[in-house]
């Protein structure tokens, strides 16, 4: 696949250079999502470092925008891990001032299969009347792998067009049991951001990010039909990069 334009992928001197800058766009993002015609913002994010980087930052800047019609959809890839919903809770859901019932999460307590359904069906009444759930921003990781939520290199669930949530029991990453969001509500957001930092990343940024593969990494895969894609990164993470980025440095 081709490499995205240039002023798609984000270059930031550290990590917390790059956690205020991604801060402040989800601030201003929600801001405007709030005062447009829907008055809601969508968000989606996964797990894992993310949520303690976002922590640091995002609560103090998003303080101004939330209202009580901010929808954050959270927790999406690895909630089916207890430990990971409870990180998400603890370090980020908590300081924000979002009500209990407008964060919308995997229940950990139900079998694999049944809490994939029961996480689709709570998705499909917090977006009536769209098909697929259209995120106004997703936020996501990626692995060394290049998997990204739990979508894993050449598994079956990359094929997957009807679901939007799947359940995976064949986890090549512990735990082996997962729910996932699929390609199809991936590609359905209005804008998609990835976040990577350190250098044990690099190697797999530069298959995604500049290589032609015949059979493309699951990050690779994230290709918003009508949306933005996005990459923030840190240095180390952009070491082995070739093609053009932008540097940037906020603080």
């Amino acid at each position: 696949m081709a490499a995205p334009a240039s002023d798609l992928i984000s270059v930031f001197s550290s990590p917390q250079e790059l956690g205020a800058s991604l801060a402040q766009l989800v601030a201003q993002r929600a801001a405007c999502c709030l005062a447009g015609a829907r008055a809601r913002f969508a968000l989606g994010l996964s797990g894992g470092s993310l949520v303690s980087m976002l922590a640091r930052i995002l609560t103090r800047r998003i303080q101004m925008v939330t209202r009580a019609d901010l929808i954050t959809l959270g927790a999406m890839c690895c909630c089916w891990v207890t430990l990971s919903l409870r990180l998400l809770q603890t370090h980020l859901l908590s300081r924000l001032p979002i009500p209990d019932s407008q964060v919308i999460t995997i229940n950990p307590q139900l079998p694999v299969e049944e809490a994939a359904e029961d996480y689709a069906k709570k998705l499909r009444q917090a977006f009536q009347g769209d098909s697929v759930p259209v995120f106004d921003l997703l936020i996501l990781g990626v692995g060394p792998d290049g998997h990204t939520c739990s979508l894993f290199p050449d598994h079956p669930l990359l094929q997957e067009r009807e679901k939007i949530v799947a359940p995976i029991s064949d986890s090549p990453k512990p735990p082996p049991q997962r729910v996932t969001l699929t390609l199809p509500v991936l590609n359905a957001a209005r804008t998609v951001i990835f976040v990577a930092t350190g250098e044990g990343k690099a190697a797999v940024l530069k298959r995604i990010l500049e290589d032609k593969e015949e059979n493309p990494l699951p990050a690779a895969l994230v290709q918003p039909h009508t949306g933005k894609l996005c990459w923030f990164l840190d240095e180390a993470a952009a070491g082995l990069l070739t093609v053009p980025f932008e540097k940037h440095s906020t603080l």
